[in-house]
């Protein structure tokens, strides 16, 4: 490849690099902060689902400690009955991450099996909302 052809690609590849970080920069980065039990939780539920309704493009991260993880683990229902893990592979398939403490895990003698499908676990569940804050520019949201 000749000289001209090298540095058309490299104009290129960095067009479209700055395009998709332009795109970045515009997309919303939340994080839901779920501490307080199935209540809160079912709350952030529903505006996680209005908050995808308003904004599709928005990257959402929940991350839960302390009584926040309840609704992560196998076999949590809301209060109606229905097991949260159904509502929460259907938020995960739309992109939203949900992250569970594993300081929590431990404090309470957890084993990471107990967690349901598609959560991740984080070391901490506040240092994981510090860090998103200060490093990646989420806005926090408790609700």
């Amino acid at each position: 490849m000749n000289n001209a052809k090298k540095w058309s690609a490299a104009a290129m590849l960095f067009l479209a690099v700055g395009a998709a970080s332009a795109a970045d920069a515009d997309r919303v980065k939340v994080v839901y902060h779920v501490n307080e039990g199935l209540t809160q939780a079912s709350n952030a539920l529903r505006n996680i689902r209005n908050h995808l309704a308003a904004d599709s493009d928005a990257k959402i991260v929940v991350v839960t400690h302390s009584k926040g993880i309840d609704f992560l683990l196998e076999g949590a229902k809301d209060p109606n009955g229905n097991p949260y893990e159904a509502a929460v592979q259907d938020l995960a398939a739309r992109g939203v991450d949900f992250l569970v403490c594993q300081n929590t895990l431990t404090s309470r003698k957890l084993d990471k099996s107990s967690v349901i499908l598609g959560a991740k676990i984080v070391p901490s569940g506040v240092a994981e909302i510090a860090r998103l804050q200060a490093r990646e520019g989420y806005v926090y949201l408790r609700p």
